[in-house]
């Protein structure tokens, strides 16, 4: 049976008061659907389940809407700051597909280009872990499969030997939206990031393969790798950026030393500015693959001098990282952090960064980022073992190696130094 043509409103019409919705991180996101879920009055018990909201929908703050996410992102926080159910289901972003299938929601939804002469839809912006939670729900006659047509998307190119495309006669629904995509403001930087950047860059070799997260220094790293002389980078990351689209402009990313998927800069998700999605419109040099293939530690070890470049919240002297909730407080999730630490720490030519600032602010008072302890309430999300390089504002950390007790004493050394001397004897404490 063909896929019904309907707005947005009657797709919503098709969520029972009881019922359960599943759907994708960030520009995966239905969001012509949540809009339309968001005027319904009589949700009595609702389970969304899904990632990184890129704007507000007050779906998830009804009473009897339960959101179950796998990372939090800006509007997470405000709804859980406001009362709503929002719970965190810990995942990093490989997971993320057998935590759908569990679930297995009634309502399955995505984002996808109007279909090609051959009847697909480009999932476009997305690939991540959703496609076959998709295609499930699209061969399953009890469930519902509903695709936002959105003109505006970009067509993208698949990785070699997969698929980033669904049938248009998979889906039960076909909803034709005019929504903007989503386009986050582009992170702000000050002196701290600069040097922490300045770090970093003189870490990337010529020809290196590299992976840039989210946040200010990923970006002037990318940025000012454009600017200086050398070049011939590959790329194999999570996420694409505008800072490496950049790169490529300036001729700077060739992807002809990476000794896997060569000739393609390879990612599973991009979000950026209308220029980074225009740019990906039937753009061949870039391939998006399943995050099961391009998150998977061992792909990642496979890339010649592979680079990765976090951030994280705190760090305490054996080199544990916080990167997504301290204190009790949800930030964000593990998403692929401790997948491309690990990756990177598995070949010797390879090399993680770790990139934080030394100081944060809280209640007005100065705090070292860098703990002897970690307080309670916080939450690892790389294990000491996976951590190699640690650079803040103040210097590098090489721990790859290194005996606990000398770990301690280079992390003292590139704390902020009004802090250095304290972290320096409860380092020289550490024993084990």
């Amino acid at each position: 049976m063909p896929a019904a043509l309907l707005t947005a409103e009657e797709a919503a019409a098709l969520v029972r008061p009881v019922d359960t919705v599943g759907f994708g991180l960030g520009p995966a996101n239905p969001h012509a659907l949540l809009r339309a879920l968001s005027a319904r009055e009589d949700l009595e018990d609702l389970t969304l389940g899904g990632a990184l909201l890129l704007d507000l929908f007050e779906v998830v703050a009804k009473p009897g809407v339960h959101y179950r996410c796998g990372f939090y992102g800006p509007v997470e926080r405000y709804y859980k700051a406001l009362g709503a159910d929002v719970q965190l289901v810990p995942a990093g972003f490989r997971q993320f597909a057998p935590v759908l299938e569990r679930l297995a929601p009634r309502v399955m939804a995505a984002q996808a280009t109007p279909p090609d002469v051959d009847g697909r839809m480009s999932l476009s912006l997305h690939f991540g872990a959703t496609r076959d939670a998709l295609l499930a729900a699209g061969r399953d006659p009890e469930r519902v499969l509903i695709v936002e047509q959105n003109p505006a998307l970009p067509w993208t190119s698949p990785l070699d030997g997969f698929d980033n495309t669904l049938p248009v006669a998979l889906a039960d629904v076909l909803v034709e939206s005019a929504e903007p995509l989503a386009s986050p403001p582009a992170p702000l930087a000050d002196e701290a990031d600069e040097r922490i950047a300045e770090h970093a860059l003189a870490l990337v070799d010529e020809r290196a393969t590299l992976q840039t997260g989210i946040g200010a220094i990923p970006s002037i790293v990318a940025t000012r790798l454009a600017a200086r002389p050398g070049g011939e980078y590959g790329v194999h990351t999570e996420l694409l950026t505008d800072g490496l689209m950049a790169l490529h402009e300036a001729g700077k990313v060739t992807n002809a030393h990476k000794g896997q998927f060569d000739g393609v800069s390879v990612t599973t998700f991009a979000l950026g500015s209308p220029a980074l999605y225009r740019w990906l419109d039937r753009n061949q040099a870039v391939a998006f693959g399943p995050v099961s293939v391009v998150n998977d530690p061992a792909v990642i070890q496979r890339n010649r001098r592979f680079v990765s470049i976090n951030g994280a919240i705190q760090l305490d002297l054996y080199g544990q990282v916080v990167a997504d909730a301290v204190g009790g407080r949800q930030i964000s999730g593990v998403g692929g952090h401790e997948d491309f630490v690990a990756g990177a720490d598995l070949e010797t030519e390879d090399r993680s960064l770790v990139c934080l600032r030394a100081t944060v602010e809280v209640d007005g008072h100065v705090r070292s980022r860098i703990v002897p302890a970690l307080p309670e309430g916080s939450v690892v999300s790389t294990p000491r073992h996976h951590t190699a390089t640690v650079v803040t504002e103040f210097g590098v950390a090489d721990l790859r190696g290194l005996t606990v007790r000398e770990r301690a004493s280079a992390l003292a050394g590139i704390a902020h130094p009004e802090f250095r001397d304290e972290l320096a004897r409860a380092a020289a404490r550490l024993d084990a």
